[in-house]
C-alpha cells in the first residue's frame, strides 16, 4: 500500500482496524516539528510556509454560476481556502478565554454580564481581514484542544454532513465553567459578495454561579469576490440572555453603511430583569470594547451629535462604490468614565503573509511532542490536504482534497443502499443541537442504555446526558 493509500477520510475508515472508527491515523505528517528552546518546547509563531498565491485563480470562473445559491453543498478549490478545518477555526472562540475566568470571580450578575458580552464580541473579533475560507469538516472529524496554562480544554466533531453542522464542548480544568454549542454555517454568493450566517446557538455556563447564557453569532459577509481589496463586516442582532437572573444584553453589530463611518463598530446595552436599562457597552469588535453608565452615554451622545451637528459638510459619493473599503478610523473614541471590558490581541507582524492569522490560530494545527500518541485518529491535525496546504504544497493539497471527499461521497453512498444512519461518536447528534439542555458531565456512574462514554485523548472521560 502507497503512502497516497494510507490517507483515509473521516467518514468511512475502511482501511481502520476498527471500521466504526473515524481515523486519519495512517497520514503522514510532515513539517509539523516543535520548536525547542533551551531544550524546552513553544508553540510556534509561524506557519511552515507563507500563504499561497492567488493571483493565477479566477473565482469568478467558479462562482458565476452560484449567484444566490448556497456554498456549502458546492466543492470549491483548495485556493479558496485557509489551513485550517472549520472545528479548528470555531475553536478560536477561546483565544479570550481569561473573560470567561474573570466572569467567574465577579460576585454581581450585571457585572458578569457585561463581561460575557465582551467575550462573546472578542470570539469573532479573529474573522478579522480572514478573507480565506476553512476546510469543511469531514462527517466524523473531530478536534481536541487542551490548553492547561489557560485552564480548559476543548473537543469538537463534524455530527452531520448534509446538512453541514459542527458541535463542540469546552470545560473548565477546574469545574469553572463549561461552553458548548453548534454551528450550521449557510455560505450564499451575491454577485460581489459572500454572506455567512452562522446558524446556531452558543450556551455559556458559570457553574459557580448556576447560571447559563445563550447568544447566536452576528452575520458576516465578505466583499469583492470577484474584484477589488477583500474586506469584511459583521453585522446583525446578538441577543444575550442570562437564563438564571432574567438579565440581558442586546447588542447591535452595525453594518458599513453608505461612507464607513459604522464599520465594525458595535452598541448596546444590558437591562435587569425588569428591563431597566442598567450599562451600555460600546465599541469595535476588531478592537476594543467598553463599558459606561446609560446616562453618562446618553449625555455624552447628545453633546457629540450636536458638535457633529455644526461642523457637518456635504459629503460626495457621486462614483463611489457600495463594496469599496471605506476608510475607518481605526480608534474607538472613549467616553470618560467608561471602563475597558476587552482590547484584542495584536496580530504578529507576519500575520498578512499567513493567511491573516493570530498568533493562536498559528498554532492550533501544530502537533506537539508526543501529541500524535494521545489524539484521536479522527483529529483534523492528521488532514494530509490542510498539512500539505500549510507546507505550500498547493497541488498536494488539491489533490488530497479531491480524493478525501470522494472517499465521503462513497460512503455515503453506501450507508444509502444499506439504509444505515450515521451516528456521532463524541457529540450529540444535529437533532438535539439546538436544544439548550444538553449537558455533558464528568462523572464515575454507571452510564445507562444509550449515553455511551466521550472520550478526550488525553484520558478524560465525558458522558453524554441528554435531559
Amino acid at each position: 500500500m502507497n503512502s497516497e493509500e494510507e490517507f483515509y477520510d473521516a467518514e468511512t475508515g475502511l482501511e481502520s482496524d476498527d471500521s466504526c472508527e473515524v481515523s486519519f491515523k495512517d497520514a503522514l505528517v510532515s513539517g509539523s516539528c516543535a520548536s525547542q528552546q533551551n531544550g524546552v518546547w513553544e508553540r510556534r509563531k509561524t506557519l511552515p510556509a507563507v500563504m499561497i498565491s492567488r493571483n493565477n485563480f479566477s473565482v469568478w470562473s467558479i462562482l458565476k454560476k452560484c449567484i444566490g445559491m448556497e456554498l456549502s453543498k458546492i466543492a470549491m478549490p483548495v485556493e479558496f481556502n485557509e489551513p485550517l478545518s472549520f472545528l479548528q477555526r470555531f475553536s478560536e472562540y477561546m483565544e479570550h478565554t481569561h473573560l470567561i475566568h474573570q466572569a467567574c470571580s465577579l460576585s454581581d450578575s450585571i457585572e458578569r454580564m457585561k463581561v460575557v458580552a465582551a467575550f462573546a464580541v472578542s470570539a469573532v473579533a479573529s474573522q478579522w481581514e480572514r478573507t480565506g475560507k476553512p476546510f469543511n469538516p469531514l462527517l466524523g472529524e473531530t478536534f481536541e484542544l487542551v490548553r492547561e496554562d489557560e485552564g480548559y480544554r476543548l473537543i469538537s466533531e463534524q455530527v452531520s454532513h448534509h446538512p453541514p453542522i459542527s458541535a463542540f464542548h469546552a470545560q473548565s480544568l477546574k469545574q469553572d465553567f463549561e461552553f458548548h454549542g453548534s454551528i450550521q454555517p449557510k455560505l450564499k454568493f451575491w454577485g460581489k459578495s459572500v454572506e455567512a450566517e452562522p446558524k446556531g446557538i452558543m450556551t455559556l455556563e458559570l457553574l459557580k454561579h448556576k447560571e447559563a447564557y445563550t447568544w447566536t453569532n452576528p452575520m458576516c459577509c465578505v466583499h469583492n469576490i470577484i474584484l477589488g481589496k477583500l474586506w469584511i463586516e459583521q453585522y446583525g442582532t446578538v441577543e444575550i440572555i442570562n437564563h438564571s437572573t432574567g438579565d440581558k444584553c442586546i447588542m447591535n453589530f452595525k453594518p458599513c453603511g453608505m461612507f464607513g463611518k459604522e464599520l465594525h463598530k458595535v452598541e448596546g446595552y444590558i437591562q435587569d430583569r425588569s428591563k431597566k436599562k442598567r450599562s451600555v457597552i460600546y465599541g469595535k469588535w476588531t478592537e476594543c470594547m467598553y463599558s459606561v453608565d446609560p446616562k453618562v452615554y446618553e449625555a455624552f451622545k447628545k453633546s457629540d451629535k450636536k458638535m457633529g451637528s455644526d461642523s457637518q459638510k456635504e459629503h460626495d459619493c457621486e462614483g463611489e462604490e457600495a463594496d469599496e473599503l471605506p476608510e475607518v478610523q481605526e480608534t474607538v473614541t472613549v467616553i470618560p468614565g467608561s471602563a475597558l471590558l476587552w482590547r484584542i490581541t495584536p496580530r504578529p507582524l507576519h500575520s498578512a503573509q499567513m493567511y491573516n492569522f493570530t498568533s493562536f490560530a498559528m498554532t492550533l494545527n501544530e502537533l506537539e511532542p508526543g501529541m500524535e500518541r494521545l489524539i484521536a485518529p479522527t483529529d483534523c491535525r492528521l488532514r494530509p490536504d490542510i498539512r500539505a496546504m500549510e507546507n505550500g504544497d498547493i497541488d498536494l493539497a488539491s489533490s488530497e482534497k479531491e480524493r478525501l471527499e470522494e472517499k465521503q461521497r462513497a460512503a455515503r453512498r453506501e450507508r444509502s443502499k444499506d439504509e444505515e444512519e450515521w451516528s456521532t461518536r463524541l457529540l450529540p447528534n444535529q437533532r438535539c443541537l439546538s436544544v439548550s439542555k444538553c449537558r455533558y458531565r464528568k462523572t464515575n456512574q454507571v452510564v445507562p442504555p444509550g449515553n455511551e462514554p466521550v472520550h478526550w485523548g488525553r484520558g478524560l472521560a465525558l458522558h453524554r446526558w441528554i435531559l
